[in-house]
């Protein structure tokens, strides 16, 4: 249940704190009196659209905090906790929940004290408050929320999840063979290219490194000639250096031959000596090189042959042989894919069969728990509209096949209305008015009263264009809804809110020459004088039957 509530700067309202109990809690006052603020608090609570309109005059931001004790219902604090771990936000302790929601210049919201998204308050919002009043009324008229209140009913939810998750893989399988029909729309002059262009590069056998080697040996044999000679004339200044060499050996020898030899004279020997080997290791390899050189005109055919393939297949399929290879592979697992479509397709297709077949069967016992409920929904309905003052009315839940199936199921339920004797039943949609859809709101609520696990449900004045035995009917069935859970009626009929468990009052004055509301709670005297205005203005006659209204309750 909603146990506080903290509005600040929030249209007429200045600051505001408000503690709840469980139960029929109502709220009265006089036209404009600021009841409208109570419930565009909560719409903000549970991240509904803000502006800088509401912000009060002279204030820069407004501020509402709502703690929500949700200890006595496990399975709803639960799903509360679900949804707040999935945005990395700590659980509710001790069963307790805080929404906070600033709105100004920069607008903050929090759930625990923690940042968070208004999506998430949003959809906190779908389990803590369930809002009913004159615009939400229309929501009774989508056939989509008729389904969602007829399985609510039904408490068909296994039912529900078991067909989402064959729809789901139906679904899926449908995508999967329309994504490889896309993919697989080739002509049969598109497959001989392909075939043509594998067997191409495949003819080349290319090899990353073999290529390279190719490239050099071919360069070399294009510049054989002028290599060559370019290898003879260093081999003849080798010669020449290799007899200086030797001049200068001798000399050295000399040197050492003539008794004056040291240290100094032994190395340069050695070194002489280190540089001639040298001088023939070169010379061997100018004259190895220049045997290479010489390419036998089979071999220069075999290179030449080689590189103009290559050429060819760049500039076809790319630069390098990594590209050519990779525009192969591509080709070869396209071409794989166009011969194999049959049995892939025929393997896709058995799989939508076997989806489809799944989907049939959970759809079927989807259908079967609503088809149950339906009658007996019409039923209970009916019992309470009979009690609201609509006494030949007729209701019934009636369906309609769809053509494909959907996520939600295999039909659509419709809501028939007959608030006339004599008169065929329509969709409500198309006969009921404003203050008819009010009452039938509230009788369908009262009937999914077990089901319905909402904490809060908000009525804002639905018990308008109704009045006296109407009214104290209306008020039967949301003191009756508040003996399982929390009701926030909104009224004008003393009838409702001499049904409350708690009765606060919205007042508005004047405070330094601006116009503040504020709500009080209304016991004893107060509350027979509060009915007794309500009644039509505080006398002896009005206090009497004000007296006798509460004690009825």
């Amino acid at each position: 249940m909603l146990t506080e509530i903290s509005i600040k700067n929030l249209g007429l309202v200045d600051h505001l704190s408000w503690h709840l109990d469980r139960g029929l809690v109502c709220v009265t006052g006089q036209t404009g009196a600021g009841k409208s603020m109570i419930v565009g608090a909560l719409k903000l609570v549970v991240g509904e659209r803000a502006d800088s309109s509401l912000i009060r005059r002279g204030a820069t931001s407004c501020e509402v905090v709502a703690t929500f004790d949700l200890s006595h219902s496990p399975a709803q604090l639960a799903s509360i906790n679900a949804l707040l771990e999935e945005s990395g936000i700590s659980a509710c302790e001790d069963g307790l929940l805080m929404v906070k929601r600033e709105i100004g210049a920069k607008s903050r919201q929090y759930a625990n004290c923690s940042p968070c998204t208004v999506t998430l308050l949003r959809k906190l919002g779908e389990h803590l408050v369930d809002l009913h009043g004159p615009h939400e009324h229309q929501k009774l008229l989508s056939q989509d929320n008729q389904l969602r209140m007829l399985d609510a009913y039904a408490q068909n939810q296994k039912e529900k999840d078991a067909y989402l998750t064959a729809y789901s893989a139906w679904a899926r399988a449908k995508r999967d063979l329309e994504t490889f029909e896309r993919a697989q729309s080739l002509s049969s002059a598109e497959v001989e290219l392909l075939r043509y262009q594998v067997d191409e590069i495949d003819a080349a056998e290319l090899q990353p490194e073999a290529h390279e080697q190719t490239e050099l040996d071919y360069r070399r044999a294009q510049n054989g000639t002028r290599l060559g000679q370019r290898a003879s004339d260093a081999m003849n200044a080798l010669s020449t250096a290799t007899a200086a060499l030797a001049d200068v050996s001798r000399h050295v020898s000399q040197l050492h031959n003539s008794g004056e030899s040291d240290s100094e004279v032994l190395r340069w020997m050695e070194d002489v000596d280190a540089v001639t080997a040298q001088l023939g290791e070169i010379d061997h390899g100018l004259q190895d090189y220049r045997s290479a050189l010489d390419i036998a005109p089979d071999e220069m055919q075999r290179l030449e042959e080689e590189i103009e393939t290559f050429d060819n297949l760049s500039r076809k399929y790319g630069t390098t042989v990594e590209e050519i290879l990779a525009f192969a592979t591509d080709a070869r697992n396209r071409l794989d894919r166009a011969e194999g479509r049959e049995d892939e397709e025929a393997a896709l297709r058995e799989e939508i069969r076997n989806a489809g077949e799944l989907l049939q069967a959970k759809g079927e016992r989807l259908s079967q728990a609503r088809h149950k409920a339906g009658p007996k929904l019409s039923k209970a309905v009916a019992r309470h509209l009979k009690d609201l003052g609509f006494h030949q009315a007729l209701f019934q839940v009636v369906w309609e096949d769809l053509p494909n199936p959907g996520s939600a199921g295999t039909e659509r339920v419709d809501f028939l209305f007959g608030p006339n004797p004599g008169e065929p039943m329509q969709p409500l949609r198309l006969v009921a008015s404003s203050g008819e859809i009010a009452r039938l709101m509230l009788a369908i609520k009262s009937a999914l009263a077990k089901q319905d696990d909402t904490a809060l449900l908000v009525f804002d004045e639905i018990d308008a264009n109704v009045g006296g035995e109407i009214a104290a009917v209306v008020g039967e069935k949301l003191e009756a809804l508040g003996k399982d859970r929390q009701i926030l009626a909104i009224t004008h009929m003393p009838q409702v809110a001499s049904r409350s468990d708690q009765h606060f009052v919205v007042q508005k004055k004047v405070v330094k020459k601006q116009t503040v509301c504020s709500l009080r709670a209304m016991e004893g005297e107060e509350r027979l004088t509060e009915l007794a205005r309500m009644l039509g203005g505080v006398s002896d006659q009005t206090k009497a039957l004000a007296a006798s209204l509460a004690a009825a309750s």
